[in-house]
């Protein structure tokens, strides 16, 4: 059945793969059921409003594809059939759909998920009649109805959504026996950005920069895939050297990341010493990059047409020595994690998320990895030049703390491998070329692999340059929802350290 929805449809620019299908109201629910039949996996889903006709939007990750379908709804309606039920990733992406466009599905759930009191229920930020402001004044909170869990002994814990330190905004609602967790209830969105109605208000060309600060932890990824939607609209043909440098660039990222993340894992299991050995690697490697790539932070590294500067090859050759010596003592830290009683007393068997619920769920990404969800867009839908880098893929079964943990190190072992392999193979050339202006109501689509999983940006082209939409999605939005499964039957002080094996974006999930 896949195939046969694959050979109907039609190329989309920008990632390798895409395609787009149009779908009615009567087929929309149905084509779901066929992809999920297939074992493909629901990657995003948005909507449409720039124009008076409406349009629902549904990306799909299928195998060696990804499968766009569009449902334009009929003059003056502003709903369609709910797909949650195939994918329970759609709930909540149908819901800040609502309150963006107020195109809303016809799922029984319809609480606001973005709004909180940011705007009134009556203004629809992204809708074409709304205009570019939203209206005076503060409009009252909304009392948002928690699902209530009742019984002997069961009491609330409310955390947030004001956290200590610099921790971004969330509402965490435990509903608990003693100590152990009977249910979790997020809620999100409360610092709501704007950075889609931000997209309509730039120019195409410049659009590169809004993307790179979706979630900042993930500049490469969401900059590279904004700027390969860019380039297939405007038939730009990024230079090879510049394809490698991007692939350079990810890589770092995800070894400042994973680095970061396995120092502050440590750190939540009471080992003090992970968190101080894993903060000096990545200052010392985040030092080594500055040097070599112009920025701690690559937010401005990729640009339409290719990477806004070049390296010299003795500082890309420091920068393969300084990830050689990282390896060699990740390796040693490793060790001492995985031999280490207290550690693995909290790590092994903490926040278990099985591969069958895994996959009923959508995890993707890092963490769906460790859970038997094997997908990596670097070796499944590989752009250049990760056609010609043989990157290998990991992962566990056991879909724990320490499974979590495990993927983290091989990936980023895998990573520095993967610096020395490009630095050696970076071909000469240019690193930039000019990309023309997109057609007017040209569409394409971005994909690339972050460190979190893959990150999504659709990208559609309005008069005289501009965005006409952009919606950057990233995996976080299926990812949150698992994390209230995985603190099922584990204490409430255990849920730092379920958290943070995560580590997902609340940034990258308020649009």
């Amino acid at each position: 059945m896949l195939n046969a929805l694959l050979d109907r449809s039609l190329p989309l620019p920008g990632a390798p793969g895409a395609r787009c299908l149009d779908a009615t109201h009567d087929t929309w629910h149905s084509l779901a059921q066929d992809v999920a039949a297939s074992g493909s996996r629901l990657l995003a889903l948005w909507t449409d409003r720039t124009t008076q006709r409406a349009s629902v939007l549904a990306a799909y990750l299928c195998d060696r594809a990804v499968l766009v379908v569009q449902l334009r709804l009929p003059d003056g309606v502003t709903s369609y059939p709910s797909i949650a039920d195939v994918f329970p990733a759609a709930a909540r992406m149908q819901r800040a759909a609502a309150d963006l466009t107020g195109i809303a599905s016809r799922d029984p759930d319809s609480r606001p998920w973005l709004r909180h009191a940011a705007w009134p229920g009556s203004y629809l930020p992204l809708a074409a009649s709304a205009g570019n402001s939203a209206p005076a004044g503060t409009p009252p909170a909304d009392q948002y109805p928690f699902v209530r869990v009742s019984g002997d002994g069961v009491h609330e814990i409310p955390v947030g959504p004001v956290h200590a330190g610099i921790i971004e905004p969330g509402h965490f609602r435990f509903s608990i026996v003693g100590e152990k967790v009977l249910k979790l209830e997020e809620r999100l969105g409360y610092v709501h950005k704007g950075i889609e109605q931000l997209f309509a208000r730039t120019k195409l060309v410049d659009g590169h920069r809004l993307a790179a600060r979706v979630s900042g932890d993930s500049a490469v990824a969401f900059s590279w895939a904004y700027c390969q939607a860019l380039e297939g609209m405007s038939g730009a043909t990024v230079p090879e050297r510049a394809r490698w440098l991007r692939a350079l660039a990810l890589e770092t990222e995800r070894i400042a990341n994973h680095l970061g993340d396995l120092g502050a894992l440590g750190n939540d299991a009471g080992f003090a010493f992970g968190l101080a050995q894993f903060s000096r690697l990545k200052e010392l490697w985040l030092r080594q990059l500055e040097v070599a790539l112009g920025q701690r932070y690559l937010l401005d590294f990729v640009i339409p047409g290719g990477v806004s500067r070049d390296a010299e090859r003795d500082q890309l050759l420091d920068l393969v020595r300084c990830a050689r010596t990282i390896a060699a003592e990740a390796s040693g830290i490793r060790t001492i994690y995985d031999e280490h009683a207290g550690v693995r007393d909290r790590f092994v068997g903490a926040g278990t998320v099985a591969p069958e619920l895994a996959k009923r769920l959508g995890l993707i990404g890092l963490a769906g990895r460790a859970s038997g969800q094997d997908g990596d867009l670097r070796v499944d839908l590989p752009c250049d030049p990760y056609t010609k880098l043989d990157t290998r893929k990991f992962g566990r079964e056991e879909g724990d703390v320490a499974a979590r943990v495990a993927v983290r190190f091989d990936e980023l072992l895998e990573s520095l491998r993967l610096v020395g392999a490009i630095v050696r193979q970076l071909p000469k050339g240019e690193r930039r070329v000019g990309v023309g202006v997109a057609a007017a109501g040209s569409a394409g689509i971005g994909l690339v692999e972050g460190w979190r999983g893959p990150v999504m940006i659709a990208l559609s082209a309005g008069s005289d340059g501009y965005v006409a939409r952009c919606h950057p999605h990233d995996p976080s939005w299926q990812n949150w929802p698992v994390l209230e499964h995985a603190v099922i039957g584990n204490i409430v002080p255990d849920f730092p350290l379920i958290n943070k094996s995560f580590n997902l974006s609340y940034s990258g999930h308020d649009l």
